[in-house]
């Protein structure tokens, strides 16, 4: 089941074969409806404060710093991303499935089941 446009951007790199044409690789898939700009900020924002998390962790392990401690930063760190898994679920649902299930697509209700199972 296809619910989503594919592209050749294969995390940044294009592939081009030798007509000069971008080649699909199969392995990277688009939203059909972009997400909205204060949304996107407010991920990307997320993002980078649990970047910034998991990079102090590192540094308190390369300074052998108390285990506690450490694993109270990690804890932080899995918080902040289980926060953005829900953020992303619930725009999912509120336009990617709902858009699906418009369409006549209602196989999309299998791959919800399973991303709430993992994410919800």
């Amino acid at each position: 089941m296809e619910t989503y446009e594919q592209d050749s951007c294969c995390m940044g790199k294009q592939n081009t074969a030798a007509s000069g044409k971008a080649q699909q690789c199969g392995a990277c898939r688009h939203k059909d409806t972009e997400r909205a700009a204060e949304l996107q900020s407010d991920i990307q924002k997320r993002l980078n404060r649990a970047i910034g998390q998991l990079n102090g962790v590192k540094a308190m392990i390369e300074d052998n710093r108390y285990c506690g401690d450490v694993l109270m930063q990690l804890s932080a760190s899995e918080a902040a991303i289980r926060r953005i898994s829900g953020i992303i679920l619930q725009d999912h649902l509120e336009t990617c499935v709902v858009e699906q299930i418009r369409s006549g697509n209602v196989e999309v209700v299998d791959e919800v089941m399973q991303l709430i199972k993992r994410f919800g």
